[in-house]
């Protein structure tokens, strides 16, 4: 080969891999550094989690649902910042069923809790701070330390139907009472479905939680820089989408891109990288060039979709494609997990790159002290004869708020400064207290000193000393009379109930068990306000409100028992505040062992059998009787020789009848013979 070939095969060579767009991308220059916040920020909101489980959870009275949030440790006196919403819908005008919501944090939030008029209940640990009274009931979490703890704990109050763990959310959608109608609708309207499990959660990594539940996160983190060697000034936008766990299944990710510009011309281009199975719906305020992979339509035309491009799926590989599109400026760089909202802000646009050292975390502002937001906090605590508050010092400071006296509605009662935290106690005869019924009322007076005037919060308890609280056992379902004593394999029918009856309470079994002595296991009935097995039924309340539940009591038990206690716990609970007491109620009963088992219901005892075998013999001896009367009264009057039916030469139809009969009746002739 010639010279000349030789130098046109190297021209050709050298075009050749000029146009490729991984040359482009490895000679690029652009270091992705923080952009400013005030510059640009991207939230997204979305289903996956970090470890996750959804299960159905049908036939539950008590829905159950575990949230373990983690926050990044602020400077002290900061607070992150949550807001947290349930949703369900009402079937025949009425709620499915009641909510316990288990909240774990890692630091101090400030949570904003949107209920909607579900009735629910919240467990929670000490870091979680209410803005404003949650106006539902709340506990404590016992001091745990793992997550498997929790969720053993969470476990004895009823089925799970989910749990999550959250990174940082700014604010949380949980959707309750979801069934398989519920899913085909999220299916239809772009939403992937949550991995299910029949009846068990067990949170597993990197977890699609489908329509259960999605959140947003805080803003991520946007990286920008300006590519070197490029004039002019158009900008680009770069959203990277990553892989979910749920690959294969179609996700819509709507993109808002909301652009903040003095004139109404840009110049930008916007460029969406994701898993084949996305397609993107776009709804933007500016006419910007339009560069992405998978399908992609407009907010304005969504039945019209368009065919996108393929797309390097690196880092590198995106700003060389900017950088083929003749953009100078990367003004943002994310990448998310996969989301089905993603909104990208930018308060400018082509007035330069602004980036900052390091990303920026927000936080409310907490210039000045909020007496409203603190006076969320006094929740009184009550036993069978004293209130009492607790305040933490540590919420004064991070609140930055200080007082100058806590007091009830009586000025001579004061707080008493105990280490780390104020307490103010009071029996229920002292200090203003005013007793109606068997409520007991007090109003509780916080000074501050940023404010010459005092805040002022009633607070209540319940004075359970002059309640009764009756547990009667029943042999059937009209409650007529009630009996201490049950027999192996009958069902019985229990009613709980209080008096005197007091409007203002909410009463509800939490939970029911029967203990049948030290040999044998306790047989739980009703755990987290839910029936334990398929022979313990929730029965409908009584016209006065009582409480009632079925089981049936098993017949093969080793050893067999003779008495057992049955117990119950009762959660009462303010109509108009979120107080909550418990006291539990026990009864004695004598068990009778059948001595005929094997019966899946109502055993048949002794007597009743001996009492079927009597009835069978005496009918079997009337009938016999009745049999014999028969006999004697219907017999031919004389009795024929042998010869002379022998010797008869003519078979009359008389004669033949006669022998015919004489002939069948020999046995019990000969019975009565010998008889």
């Amino acid at each position: 080969m010639d010279r000349g070939m030789l130098a046109l095969a190297a021209a050709l060579l050298l075009a050749v891999c000029s146009l490729s767009p991984t040359s482009v991308a490895e000679t690029i220059h652009c270091d992705l550094q923080p952009v400013d916040p005030k510059r640009g920020e991207v939230t997204y909101t979305t289903s996956q989690v970090s470890e996750g489980c959804v299960a159905q959870v049908p036939d539950a009275v008590l829905e159950v649902h575990v949230l373990f949030l983690k926050f990044p440790n602020l400077p002290s006196q900061e607070f992150s910042q949550l807001e947290l919403t349930l949703q369900a819908s009402k079937h025949n005008g009425t709620w499915p069923r009641e909510a316990l919501l288990v909240l774990s944090v890692n630091n101090n939030v400030f949570l904003q809790l949107h209920t909607l008029g579900i009735p629910l209940y919240l467990a929670h640990n000490p870091l979680v701070i209410f803005q404003e009274s949650p106006g539902v009931n709340t506990t404590q979490l016992p001091p745990f330390t793992t997550k498997s703890q929790i969720l053993e704990w969470a476990a004895t109050k009823g089925p799970i139907a989910s749990a999550a763990e959250l990174d940082n959310p700014r604010s949380i959608l949980l959707r309750l009472g979801q069934d398989e109608e519920t899913e085909d609708r999220g299916l239809a309207q772009g939403h992937s479905a949550a991995p299910r499990s029949s009846s068990f959660c067990m949170p597993k990594d990197g977890q699609d939680m489908g329509r259960t539940l999605e959140w947003q996160s805080a803003p991520a983190s946007v990286r920008g820089c300006r590519l070197e060697g490029v004039a002019g000034h158009k900008e680009a936008h770069i959203l990277r989408v990553l892989p979910g766990p749920s690959a294969g299944k179609p996700q819509t990710v709507t993109v808002k891109v909301e652009l903040s510009c003095e004139s109404g011309h840009l110049d930008a281009v916007l460029i969406l990288q994701g898993p084949p199975y996305v397609s993107w719906l776009i709804d933007a305020n500016h006419t910007m060039q339009i560069w992405t992979t998978g399908e992609y339509s407009f907010k304005i035309f969504p039945e019209k979709s368009m065919l996108g491009f393929v797309l390097p799926d690196t880092p590198e590989g995106l700003l060389g494609e900017a950088r083929m599109l003749n953009a100078s400026v990367i003004a943002s760089f994310v990448e998310l997990p996969l989301a089905s909202v993603v909104s990208l802000r930018v308060p400018g646009c082509g007035s330069g790159l602004q980036t900052s050292p390091a990303p920026v975390q927000t936080t409310p502002p907490k210039d000045s002290c909020s007496p409203e937001l603190l006076m969320s906090l006094i929740q009184p605590k009550c036993t069978n004869d004293a209130m009492t508050l607790v305040l933490k010092k540590d919420h004064l400071e991070a609140l930055k708020c200080i007082i100058t006296g806590l007091t009830f509605w009586d000025p001579s009662c004061q707080a008493e400064d105990s280490n780390d935290q104020f307490v103010l106690r009071s029996t229920y005869s002292s200090c203003g207290m005013e007793e109606t019924g068997n409520m007991i009322s007090n109003e509780v007076v916080v000074n501050f000193l940023s404010s010459s005037s005092p805040q002022r919060k009633k607070v209540h308890c319940v004075n359970t000393e002059s309640l009764s609280f009756q547990l009667g056992l029943y042999l059937s379902p009209h409650f007529l009379q009630a009996s201490s004593t049950m027999e192996l394999g009958q069902q019985g029918f229990v009613q709980v109930s209080v008096s005197p009856s007091v409007p203002e309470l909410l009463l509800q079994l939490d939970s029911c068990h029967l203990d049948l002595g030290p040999e044998a296991d306790i047989v739980e009935l009703i755990q987290g306000q839910a029936a334990k097995g398929s022979c313990v039924s929730l029965l409908s309340p009584s016209p006065n409100g009582d409480l009632r539940f079925s089981f049936l009591l098993r017949v093969h038990m080793v050893p067999t028992p003779t008495v057992g206690t049955l117990s119950c716990t009762i959660a009462l609970r303010g109509k108009t505040w979120s107080q909550e007491v418990h006291r539990t109620v026990s009864m004695h009963l004598n068990i009778i062992s059948p001595d005929l088992s094997g019966c899946t219901g109502k055993g048949l005892v002794l007597p009743a059998v001996l009492g079927i075998t009597f009835g069978a013999f005496l009918i079997g001896a009337l009938l016999t009787a009745a049999l014999w009367y028969i006999y004697s009264h219907t017999r031919p009057p004389g009795k024929q020789e042998p010869m002379v039916a022998v010797a008869a030469p003519a078979s009359s139809e008389s004669s033949s009848t006669n022998h015919s009969i004489g002939s069948t009746q020999s046995t019990p002739c000969s019975t009565s013979s010998m008889a």
